[in-house]
């Protein structure tokens, strides 16, 4: 599914991605390999990154969300590894342990700014 917005509420465990648009909303688990909760093996993080990278194909924008460091370490191995994935997020907040339901809340919301840019070119 090609959609224009998704939400990613990621710890070092799992991976909510939750990818809509105007009409449509898909939402995705991924689980990690790695049974260490903040020292997991280097790959099975690069695989669980792999994994996440796959599930946002399709995407324009990406907002991380998460309780910990997990979300920034996604972030930075991006930067280095999937270039085109970093471009895309433009934002990571804090959050705790929301449903699939509350994350696409929260993501329409921040979104709504984005959404307004598009329809009125005179904001690009």
């Amino acid at each position: 599914m090609s959609t224009f917005h998704a939400i990613v509420w990621m710890d070092h465990q799992e991976a909510h991605v939750v990818m809509f648009d105007r009409e449509h909303v898909e939402a995705q688990r991924i689980h990690s390999r790695s049974h260490h909760k903040h020292q997991g093996k280097a790959v099975d993080a690069v695989a669980f990154y792999q994994s996440i990278v796959t599930a946002l194909k399709g995407t324009h924008e990406v907002l991380l969300t998460g309780p910990g460091l997990a979300r920034h370490d996604f972030r930075t191995w991006c930067t280095a590894h999937e270039p085109v994935t970093s471009a895309r997020i433009v934002d990571s907040i804090t959050t705790d342990h929301p449903s699939d339901a509350q994350l696409a809340a929260l993501a329409r919301q921040y979104f709504k700014k984005f959404d307004a840019m598009e329809s009125d070119p005179s904001q690009v």
